[in-house]
């Protein structure tokens, strides 16, 4: 059921809904807790309760988690394991309230899930193995909670019976987890010690744990206060379609981010700063008066206002800042590593644009809080970093409005999600800049040479032969008379670059640079010849995005490895494969060819480098970049 439609339904019987995430590291009991939660409020289908009445019949009691979860998915009781790695959410509720539960996989590969079920969460309960103890996961998870607005954890010490109840071994876990708490700031912190399993201090008090006094787990659920979210949120609806049913109809259609509004209401375009007022508050059951968060509906305004997808409509005297560059928090979900000047798909409200973290400021120590220096991110980690987008979006700070303060990036080449940041702030300094015009552009420079001004990168292994064919073709241009420049790898590492290594991360800020001097040289109106291994397509991309579609030829000097290695001209590769060279493309540093390269040059033995150069040309000359 829709969280929208639960809200509803609770309140219609006098209810408040509590979103849940329950958290922790892998086989800590989640599932299982939630299962005893589902069986004993009388939550599960009566035919599915007696099938898990008949499994416990079967097992002698239930085997775990997985169980209740494979039963209430409707799934195979018999599988022997399993593991789900997409959010399950569960619904239940008691005559105080009603409950939505996010359970996530607690394997670090599937840190992902957790943020997903953390995010929209107001309570988290924090599952810890008595017998194991505090675990990185169990500090990842309880920091990503904080990240993300929680304040309210319920520490659930379970599997209290491996430890014969023991109140010495829960207060001992309990004093680890609260001094590692300290770092993570203000929290309140509520400790309940639980056998999941068996159903002690689940709904009911254990005769097994007298010593405990505080509340059973159903207890806390049932009187914790809702302190995320409960600050009333300005209005704000991101646009996710213009409707156009009739000619007379013009709509915007989404769902009601945060907030609320009336018709006659008068609201604003947060990018276009443009006013209007509510006209008609539209839905599939009709016209509304009124619509508050969570509310699928189609906006009509008053005025023909220009609006599209992406837009946010806004309360007009409270917009959400519009900025091309803010500062934020970022959990990294990839195996590739975050690299700074790499560019990425950024996915906030309903609007998606290129963005690019500029700057890593530091990584988040997971056991004290502290800052950490880096030059990457790596898988589940956590870093607070500056961001650039190619255009500006509307946003919030996280910590003001959960709605509109998060994101994900996502990678340009596989299309997967690999990260979650929350927006800690905007760069004043964005709007301090402005891109000042002149009169001489960049089509009057390159009428005034008599060519079309472009870059053309030619990409391939170290000594694949690059440099050579570059220069054999710069020279044949300018006997034409082609106003040329010419961009190489070492020569921009002597200077510009100099700073640069040839890590990862280095490699990425290296071909980010040399991209936006060649951008330059093409607003001058100059053909920019660039040779650089430029291992990685996504910074390939980067540089071709930089320019117009008919502004970048791609030039794969495919050479294979075994005769760059045997060219050598840098003793790179002897160097490599003794192990006194780290970082070598092609050795120990990977290489991505390009798929689809303008200019493909089979660079074998039989083919010298005056015939590429010849091939290039001729391309050149076919597409008119040249005369």
């Amino acid at each position: 059921m829709p969280a929208s439609k639960i809200r509803r339904h609770s309140k219609r019987k006098g209810r408040d809904l509590l979103r849940v995430v329950a958290c922790g590291s892998v086989d800590d009991g989640k599932s299982t807790l939630i299962g005893r939660l589902l069986v004993e409020t009388a939550s599960v289908p009566e035919d599915q309760l007696e099938a898990l009445k008949a499994l416990s019949r079967r097992y002698g009691t239930v085997r775990g988690g997985l169980d209740y979860a494979l039963l209430l998915d409707g799934l195979e009781a018999e599988r022997e394991q399993g593991i789900t790695i997409d959010v399950a959410y569960r619904y239940f509720g008691t005559k105080r309230r009603a409950f939505i539960v996010a359970d996530a996989p607690g394997h670090e590969q599937y840190t992902r899930n957790m943020v997903t079920g953390a995010s929209n969460a107001d309570v988290a309960i924090l599952l810890v193995d008595a017998h194991v103890g505090i675990t990185d996961q169990t500090m990842r998870h309880s920091r990503i909670a904080v990240l993300l607005g929680i304040r309210e954890i319920a520490l659930v010490i379970n599997k209290m019976d491996l430890v014969r109840f023991s109140k010495d071994s829960f207060d001992k876990t309990v004093s680890a987890y609260r001094e590692f708490a300290v770092s993570l700031g203000p929290l309140s912190i509520t400790a309940i010690p639980v056998a999941a399993r068996d159903g002690e201090n689940i709904t009911a008090h254990s005769n097994r744990m007298r010593w405990h006094k505080g509340p059973t787990i159903l207890e806390f659920l049932e009187t914790v206060k809702m302190s995320k979210g409960s600050k009333p949120q300005p209005f704000r609806f991101p646009i996710q379609r213009v409707s156009r049913d009739t000619p007379n109809f013009r709509g915007f259609a989404g769902t009601v981010a945060s907030g609320s509004i009336s018709c006659s209401d008068v609201v604003k375009v947060a990018r276009s700063g443009l006013p209007s007022r509510i006209a008609r508050i539209v839905t599939v059951d009709g016209d509304h008066k009124s619509a508050q968060a969570g509310d699928a509906v189609t906006l009509v305004l008053s005025d023909q206002v220009d609006i599209s997808r992406g837009d946010i409509i806004a309360e007009p005297d409270r917009l959400p800042e519009v900025t091309d560059q803010f500062a934020a928090h970022i959990v990294w979900f990839d195996e590739t590593p975050l690299l700074p000047g790499r560019s990425y798909s950024l996915h906030i409200g309903t609007q998606t644009v290129g963005a690019t973290v500029t700057t890593l400021k530091h990584k988040v120590e997971l056991e004290t809080g502290g800052e950490e220096a880096g030059r990457s991110l790596a898988m589940n980690e956590i870093g607070f970093c500056n961001l650039s987008t190619l255009s500006p979006v509307a946003l919030d700070p996280y910590a003001d409005n959960h709605a509109t303060g998060a994101f994900i990036l996502i990678d340009r080449i596989t299309a997967a999600t690999v990260g979650a940041g929350m927006v800690a702030f905007s760069l004043r300094r964005a709007s301090n800049i402005r891109h000042q015009h002149y009169e001489v552009d960049k089509a009057s420079r390159a009428t005034a040479k008599s060519q079309r001004p472009s870059i053309i990168w030619f990409t391939g292994l170290p000594a694949a032969g690059k440099s050579t064919i570059m220069n054999l073709v710069e020279r044949r241009l300018h006997e034409r008379g082609v106003h040329t420049y010419a961009l190489d790898g070492d020569n921009l590492r002597g200077g510009l670059n100099r700073d640069l290594g040839f890590t990862d991360a280095d490699r990425v800020e290296n071909v980010r640079r040399a991209g936006e001097v060649a951008k330059l040289m093409v607003d001058a109106g100059l053909i920019v010849l660039c040779a650089f291994v430029s291992p990685f397509r996504a910074e390939r991309r980067m540089v071709r995005e930089l320019v117009g579609p008919d502004e970048f030829l791609e030039v794969f000097v495919d050479t294979p490895l075994a005769i760059c290695e045997a060219r050598d001209p840098k003793g790179l590769y002897r160097k490599a494969r003794a192990g006194k060279a780290f970082h070598v493309t092609g050795i120990d540093s990977p290489y991505e060819p390009p798929e689809r390269p303008e200019i493909h040059l089979i660079a074998d033995k039989k083919t010298d480098a005056g015939a590429m150069a010849d091939i290039v040309l001729a391309e050149l000359l076919r597409r008119k970049v040249a005369k």
